[in-house]
C-alpha cells in the first residue's frame, strides 16, 4: 500500500514568485487528504498532475490567511466533476465561519456534501479502515492545531513451512491464519495463528506540525515519525523574534525530529526573508542538531515506505 507527501508550497506569509504558501497533499492508496491550503495549491495540484478532484478531506492548522487563501478554489473546482461524496474539513475555531462566509460571498456553486468539523481539544478526527487522523494543541497567535496519521499494526510475516509442518494445507485455511483466526487441521489439531506467523508490524506515521512555538509537548506527539513536516522558519539568530511571532527555528524543528526519534524529517513554511539559496543556512543549521534534515521544496515528493 502506497503511501506519499506532495510539497504543494513550502512558504510562510507570503507567496513568492518561486515559492507558494504552505499546503501539503497526502495520497495513501484511494484517500488524499490536504493539509493546508495555502494560496497557489491549485497550481502546484495541476503541474504535479495530481488527480486532486477526489480529495476525501481537509485538515487545516490554523485560519491565518497564508494556510487557508487557496482553499476557496479548491472547493469550486470540485464542484466541476461529478462527485457524491461528502468533502471533509477539519481545523480549529473560526474555519467554519471562513468556509460558510467565503461560499455566500463568493456565490459559490457547490454540488456535493461539505461537512466541516471544529476542532476544541486533541483528539481522534477522521478514521478509516487501518488508520486514524489525529489533532493536538499548538502555540501560535491565534489557535493552532497539528496533525498525525497513524496506520494499525500489520500482520507479521506468514511462515508456510510451519503452516505445513503443522498440518495446514494451502488454501483458505492460510488465509484464515493471517487474518488472525484459529483454524482446525483436516486431522482435528488447532492451529493458532502465532504458531505460523511472525511479531506484528507496525503501520507508517505522518505527522504534519507548523506556525507554533517549539515546545516538549509536540515531541511526544510526533513520535517514531516515518515523516515529518515541520515548520523551521527562521535561523538561529532570529530565535528572539521566533518567540515574539509563535515560531519555530530550523534549530528547533531539528531538536523535535532528533528527540522523537523520526525517519525523516522535511522543513517547511519559510520565512520570506530567504531566498531558495539562502535556505542553505536553515538546513546547516539544522543539520549540525540532526544530520538528517531537509528542505522541502515546492512541488517535491516524498515516498514513506514501510520499514519492516
Amino acid at each position: 500500500m502506497n503511501m506519499e507527501a506532495f510539497i504543494l508550497g513550502c512558504g510562510g506569509m507570503q507567496p513568492l514568485p518561486y515559492r507558494h504558501l504552505t499546503s501539503v497533499l497526502l495520497r495513501r492508496e484511494g484517500n488524499l487528504f490536504l493539509f493546508d491550503g495555502g494560496e497557489g495549491t491549485q497550481v502546484s495540484l495541476k503541474r504535479l498532475n495530481l488527480k486532486w478532484k477526489k480529495i476525501d478531506a481537509i485538515f487545516v492548522s490554523h485560519t491565518h490567511a497564508d494556510h487557508v487563501t487557496g482553499l476557496p478554489g479548491i472547493l469550486m473546482l470540485s464542484s466541476q466533476v461529478d462527485r457524491t461524496e461528502p468533502l471533509y474539513i477539519y481545523g480549529p475555531p473560526k474555519i467554519k465561519e471562513y468556509i460558510e462566509t467565503s461560499r455566500k460571498v463568493l456565490d459559490m456553486y457547490i454540488n456535493y456534501p461539505i461537512v466541516v468539523k471544529e476542532i476544541t481539544a486533541p483528539c481522534i478526527v477522521h478514521s478509516g479502515k487501518d488508520f486514524y487522523i489525529r489533532a493536538f494543541p499548538l502555540e501560535h497567535t491565534k489557535t493552532c492545531v497539528g496533525y498525525t496519521l497513524e496506520e494499525a499494526d500489520r500482520p507479521g510475516e506468514f511462515f508456510p513451512d510451519k503452516a505445513r509442518e503443522l498440518g495446514v494445507p494451502c488454501g483458505p485455511l492460510w488465509s484464515d491464519l493471517q487474518k488472525g483466526f484459529e483454524v482446525t487441521t483436516p486431522d482435528g489439531k488447532t492451529v493458532k495463528p502465532e504458531e505460523v506467523m511472525g511479531k506484528k508490524r507496525s503501520g507508517r506515521k505522518f505527522s504534519f506540525v507548523t506556525d507554533t512555538l517549539f515546545k516538549p509537548s509536540i515531541i511526544d506527539e510526533v513520535r517514531g515519525s516515518d515523516l515529518l513536516i515541520c515548520e523551521g522558519m527562521f535561523e538561529a539568530e532570529l530565535e528572539d523574534q521566533a518567540k515574539e511571532k509563535k515560531h519555530m527555528t530550523a534549530v528547533q524543528a531539528a531538536t523535535i525530529a532528533k528527540e522523537a526519534d523520526v525517519r525523516r524529517m522535511c522543513m517547511i513554511h519559510y520565512s520570506p526573508r530567504y531566498t531558495d539559496k539562502e535556505l542553505q543556512k536553515l538546513l546547516d543549521e539544522a543539520q549540525a542538531v540532526w544530520p538528517k534534515a531537509e528542505l522541502s521544496r515546492d512541488r517535491m515528493h516524498i515516498d514513506i515506505p514501510f520499514i519492516d
